[in-house]
């Protein structure tokens, strides 16, 4: 069994950078998948971004394509969501995610408690 913690979260301007972190205790973190969703308010949890267990993979949907970057490093059992050129759409719940398949249209697996982030001007 897999926890998750994230961190990170907070107010950022439009067009500004955020870097939330994710930490997990487990002793075989390379053999998870990794992703990140998120939930803004009144829509509905969206997956945003995820690579694979040995970090040679990653993708991304169109909605933060270029401006969102998943990495790990697995010797410190973490993942990051480096999230750059923020808009206020960017607003939401986001939350890490642990897993072994790749089909991230499926919302499962292991959960962290969550990090706000709030863009505003």
């Amino acid at each position: 069994q897999v926890q998750l913690v994230e961190s990170g979260g907070g107010l950022v301007q439009p067009g500004g950078s955020l870097r939330l972190s994710c930490a997990a205790s487990t002793f075989t973190f390379s053999d998870y998948n990794m992703g990140w969703y998120r939930q803004g308010p009144g829509k509905e949890r969206e997956w945003v971004a995820a690579i694979s267990g040995d970090g040679r993979y990653s993708i991304y949907p169109d909605s933060v394509e270029g401006r969102f970057t998943i990495s790990r490093d697995n010797a410190k059992n973490m993942a990051t969501l480096q999230m750059n050129n923020l808009k206020v759409d960017d607003t939401a719940m986001y939350y890490c995610n642990a897993r072994w398949d790749w089909n991230w249209i499926s919302a499962h697996g292991t959960w962290g408690q969550g990090t706000q982030v709030t863009v505003a001007s």
